[in-house]
């Protein structure tokens, strides 16, 4: 009876830490209004993976705090309940489930999936020690079998979420997108021009309208992720100032430039960037006059093995 009423005891506790730091902690108090302004916000789709490899980082160290804090929850809980896996995660992922909401009704927080699921992740592997090493009586042996079996655990997380996270790739050339249509940029023997005085040397391609009708560039980007295009442009030196780049997506304008943008390029970031939809498919470009286009790229979503 008394080793019950101490782990009943210790339960309690941890349980009120971790009710403070969901409610209370990371300054969620002065954030309140910020939350209230924002109105119930429910991310119910999961956005990110639980736990990668180890980083020196505030993120990071958030992400190991949610699955690493539940871990006991699922010693403890069994220690006074006796219960087989299906009804202890059952019943703590609804309990889970209630705290977000409540957070998010409150304006204390957010119900977010993420924090779900890592927190169930980290019941689970504290229902997993228990198995290993308090089913009966705890022994040396048996805490530091326990503690490596949360180690080894742990860095399973670890390895299946580095499996499945998608990171940002390099800038590829637009031109190495193999479903092509219209004109084709210069990739070979490419000439070096001059843009407001500046000596410019394409590395690896160059889209320009060499005739007096337009030119246009089409490419099938269907099946790629969070694209960014990266883009170089500017108005040659020896060439009269008149022209026209417009790039187009899945039939909507998303980039416009001509002569009286480009005097502004100076005071413009290179390369441009230009986020293109999620589920983007088709992307045109169509370039008139004399404008020149170069260091065409792109950034894209990908799993380390792609």
């Amino acid at each position: 009876m008394k080793k019950r009423n101490l782990i009943m005891i210790i339960t309690s506790m941890y349980t009120a830490l971790i009710l403070f730091f969901m409610f209370f902690g990371f300054n969620r108090l002065e954030h309140r209004d910020d939350y209230m302004d924002a109105g119930y916000e429910f991310m119910l789709i999961p956005s990110s993976v639980p736990l990668n490899f180890p980083s020196l980082t505030f993120s990071w160290l958030y992400d190991f705090g949610n699955i690493a804090a539940f871990i006991p929850f699922g010693i403890l809980i069994p220690l006074l309940i006796h219960c087989h896996y299906k009804k202890f995660i059952g019943s703590f992922i609804l309990m889970i489930l209630g705290l977000e909401t409540i957070q998010s009704l409150v304006y204390l927080g957010t119900f977010d999936v993420d924090d779900v699921i890592s927190n169930t992740i980290g019941a689970t592997i504290g229902y997993l020690v228990y198995k290993v090493g308090f089913t009966s009586n705890l022994t040396l042996k048996k805490l530091i079998a326990s503690c490596l079996s949360a180690v080894l655990l742990l860095t399973c997380v670890m390895i299946i979420s580095e499996v499945l996270e998608k990171r940002v790739s390099s800038i590829q050339p637009l031109h190495a997108i193999k479903e092509t249509a219209g004109a084709h940029p210069l990739t070979n023997d490419i000439p070096i021009f001059t843009v407001a005085g500046h000596k410019i040397e394409p590395h690896y391609n160059l889209y320009s309208n060499e005739g007096t009708t337009s030119k246009t560039y089409t490419y099938m980007i269907d099946g790629k992720e969070d694209v960014i295009l990266f883009l170089h442009l500017g108005m040659p030196d020896e060439e009269e100032p008149q022209g026209n780049v417009t790039i187009v997506m899945d039939g909507k304008e998303i980039f416009q430039a001509d002569e009286v943008y480009l005097q502004e390029t100076e005071t413009l970031e290179m390369p441009l960037e230009i986020p293109l939809f999620y589920e983007a498919n088709k992307l045109t470009i169509a370039i008139t006059g004399h404008i020149k286009l170069w260091d065409i790229g792109f950034t894209e979503m990908k799993h380390w093995w792609e």
